[in-house]
């Protein structure tokens, strides 16, 4: 709810201070003391269109300021933080407009847009003036004002109905989707078919091109891997054909170097370890000898095998420039395209069954669009029926509110039990809902926006507000009604301020009026009072209470403040009181 409101330099407003009641706030004063600024004010704080006109002359800018006070869990305090704002210590916004025009909106302390104001109004506060019932002129909030009459049930069965209307759009989306790559998908599988059956002839195995290409190397180079070895293995064993008989070795000057150590290596230990080093290398030569013998005799001179293996190379590169860098890549390609495959020849299966399920969800769809539209005429009966009692009470005692729930033929529509031809459906059902008004006997119900003045549109909406909380189904925590109880007086007026006390047990309410009759069930009873310069002044919205709420109840009903004038307040003021219960 609002706690405060601080107005500056707005109209014929200089400086002033609303601290508000949660209950039921009243402001009154004088024609053109200002009273409809304080309205205008609180529309510049939601997000309404800035006029610098309002702005007050000579002054830089006009400001507003508000201070909100919501549980943790409500979400303008999301919203609010969503925006970058500071809400720790509740929710305060402000908006100022420049002399020049140009508008500032903040947000938790913080600079944000003004949709956002606009956004955090329609959760916090419902403005109903002459000018202004948006929640009667969007089309979607009468549907909300049925729904919410409708109780946890046809909310239930609203959500059960969108989840299924969710379902049915996701599925569908899937079918066309599926239906539209329909030609991709079939030259996608021929493409990856294709892979798949090159790499099967194929049969590459895993690391088998860099084996290749190591035997390849060998093969191609066999003379002279053969060569090299025996060569080595001359110079280090000795040649075996008598050409090379006489030629020295290298285990044969070895061993020439292992004898000359024998003796003298005795006498010194020193020379006996180089003796070891020697002994050493004639083991490794030996060694390495016998090895290079084995390889040399093992290298395989097969012009056949050279062959096979260039070619299966050849072969293999031609699968590795299309699926992969290498063998082990292509035959992970291989892999997933055998799934992808899979799945693609499956798209036609997954579409007809996609396609039954969409026809199962529309039927389902049909029964719950059925099932909702049954819940809301039952809900619309009621509701027209309890707003048109109230409306016996707001001076509107031969009016008849009706809330009609219709549906649109639509030959691509959605089939309903019970409905002679399939009709239009959305997210929220198939129904249209408005609320209408025959504001005489015999006339024609229409629209309530076409049937109603501006008084009485707010009057209908003040009778929305009471029976919807009375069902604490009061959709926002404040309520402002700005002449709400215009051409109305006498009982009437008493009666329409007993309803906005009733409003008032469940939500916070501001009212502007001019009438004491409604004054009087005031919690909280604010005056508005210029200045002697024609200026509203920060004194000049005070509370009043006891003697001084008398006077000026006096006031509103005579102009003057007479013996007679004020007996009368005092008997207003015991009449609401008595009225309220309390």
């Amino acid at each position: 709810m609002l706690q405060e409101i601080s107005i500056r330099n707005l109209g014929v407003i200089d400086d002033a201070v609303l601290e508000l009641h949660p209950g039921l706030n009243v402001v009154t004063g004088e024609t053109g003391a200002g009273k409809t600024m304080v309205v205008s004010g609180l529309g510049l704080l939601l997000g309404s269109r800035a006029d610098a006109g309002l702005v007050r002359t000579g002054a830089a800018s006009a400001v507003v300021e508000g201070m909100v006070d919501l549980p943790a869990d409500h979400p303008a305090l999301a919203r609010a933080e969503e925006a970058g704002g500071d809400v720790s210590d509740g929710l305060i916004l402000a908006r100022s407009v420049a002399a020049g025009g140009r508008s500032r909106a903040h947000v938790g302390g913080r600079s944000a847009p003004v949709s956002v104001l606009a956004e955090l109004g329609e959760q916090l506060v419902a403005v109903h003036g002459q000018a202004d019932q948006w929640r009667l002129r969007r089309p979607e909030e009468h549907r909300d004002l049925v729904d919410a009459a409708g109780g946890p049930r046809l909310v239930a069965a609203r959500e059960a109905y969108a989840a299924c209307h969710d379902q049915l759009l996701a599925v569908r989306d899937e079918v066309e989707r599926l239906r539209a790559l329909a030609r991709d998908r079939a030259q996608e599988a021929d493409a990856l078919q294709f892979g798949l059956e090159q790499i099967e002839a194929l049969a590459p195995e895993a690391g088998e091109d860099e084996a290749l290409r190591r035997e390849d190397g060998r093969l191609s180079h066999a003379e002279d891997l053969r060569g090299g070895a025996g060569r080595a293995h001359a110079a280090l064993a000795g040649a075996d054909d008598t050409v090379m008989s006489d030629a020295p070795s290298v285990t044969g000057l070895l061993a020439e170097a292992q004898a000359a150590l024998a003796g003298p290596a005795e006498a010194d230990p020193e020379l006996a370890a180089l003796r070891t080093r020697v002994d050493e290398l004639a083991y490794l030569a030996s060694d390495v000898a016998s090895d290079l013998s084995a390889y040399a005799a093992a290298v395989d001179l097969d012009p056949e095998r050279l062959a096979w293996v260039q070619e299966r190379r050849a072969a293999l590169g031609g699968l590795t420039r299309k699926y992969g860098e290498s063998v082990d890549e292509v035959i992970e390609w291989g892999r997933r395209a055998a799934l992808r495959l899979d799945e693609l020849l499956g798209a036609d299966d997954r579409i007809d069954a996609l396609a039954e399920q969409e026809q199962t969800l529309r039927v389902r769809l049909g029964e719950l669009a059925g099932a909702l539209s049954t819940a809301r005429a039952k809900a619309a009966a009621a509701l027209g029926k309890a707003v048109t009692k109230e409306l016996g009470h707001l001076a509107m005692g031969k009016a008849l509110v009706q809330v009609a729930v219709t549906q649109r033929p639509d030959p691509e529509g959605l089939a309903v039990p019970g409905m002679a031809e399939p009709v239009r459906y959305t997210r929220h059902g198939v129904d249209d809902i408005e609320i209408q008004l025959a504001a005489n006997p015999g006339a024609p119900a229409r629209s309530v926006t076409k049937a109603a003045s501006g008084g009485e549109l707010s009057r209908v909406m003040l009778a929305l507000e009471v029976v919807a909380g009375a069902g604490a189904g009061a959709s926002v925590p404040t309520f402002v009604f700005d002449e709400v109880d215009a051409g109305v007086g006498g009982k009437a007026a008493l009666d329409v301020g007993a309803r906005l006390a009733a409003l008032a047990e469940h939500a916070q309410v501001l009212v502007v009026t001019h009438l004491p009759q409604v004054a009087a069930y005031a919690d909280r009873h604010l005056v508005v009072e210029k200045a002697s310069d024609g200026h509203v002044t920060a004194s000049g919205i005070h509370l009043v209470e006891g003697s001084e709420r008398e006077s000026e109840l006096a006031r509103m009903m005579t102009g003057v403040e007479t013996d007679s004038a004020l007996e009368h307040a005092r008997e207003l003021l015991a009449s609401a009181v008595a009225r309220r219960g309390r």
